[in-house]
């Protein structure tokens, strides 16, 4: 029995070894990221991180680097589907409010679907260093340009200045509201969007 499970627990080690490079990464970034939520940065430990992945701690600062390292990557990957999710959702609106109205929900659903990582996109006060910092704020860059563009075809005439100021007033409205949807579970990703729509929509129709 003894060698039976011994050689079932090489088996299983051989096993992980022998996983693609990019599919190992994915799977220490899940891990990681559900670590990184739920204990937040400061009490992670890569310790924990690589018993679950199933790796030696070696190994993982192997493809990481550091601690620091798998968050950043954590947070690029959430910057990535973020904007995947919100771009896919408004490329077949049928107008420019509808463009608008969907690329919010897109947003709501993706703070809903993926939990954990808008835990670690908003919980930028917990997480110590320049460029974890730097990374927070490309996201939050990334989407306001995201939010512009979809305004500039809503309101072509309006001046730069004026769409960026709505793009980031949208976004910071976003984050509030995402959060605030955390303690009202009875308010749906629509809904949502439908509360930030009846605020916006007056602003599609104003001039330069």
């Amino acid at each position: 029995m003894e060698v039976e499970q011994a050689d079932t627990r090489q088996g299983d080690t051989a096993s992980r070894k022998r996983l693609p490079r990019a599919e190992r990464e994915r799977q220490i970034l899940g891990v990681a990221e559900e670590v990184f939520a739920t204990r937040g940065y400061q009490t992670a430990s890569m310790d924990d991180i690589a018993q679950r992945v199933g790796l030696s701690k070696p190994m993982l600062y192997e493809y990481f680097g550091s601690k620091d390292g798998l968050l950043l990557a954590c947070l690029e990957r959430a910057k990535r589907e973020l904007l995947e999710s919100t771009t896919a959702a408004a490329e077949n609106a049928s107008g420019p409010e509808q463009l608008l109205h969907d690329g919010l929900l897109a947003f709501f659903r993706f703070s809903e679907e993926h939990r954990q990582a808008w835990a670690l996109l908003r919980n930028e006060s917990a997480i110590p260093g320049l460029p974890v910092d730097s990374e927070l704020e490309s996201i939050r860059s990334q989407q306001v340009e995201f939010t512009a563009g979809m305004l500039r075809r809503s309101l072509p005439e309006t001046n730069e200045v004026r769409l960026e100021a709505f793009a980031e007033s949208i976004i910071g409205a976003c984050e509030r509201l995402a959060m605030w949807r955390e303690h009202r579970p009875e308010i749906t990703p629509r809904m949502a969007t439908e509360h930030l729509m009846a605020l916006i929509s007056p602003s599609l129709t104003l001039g330069t």
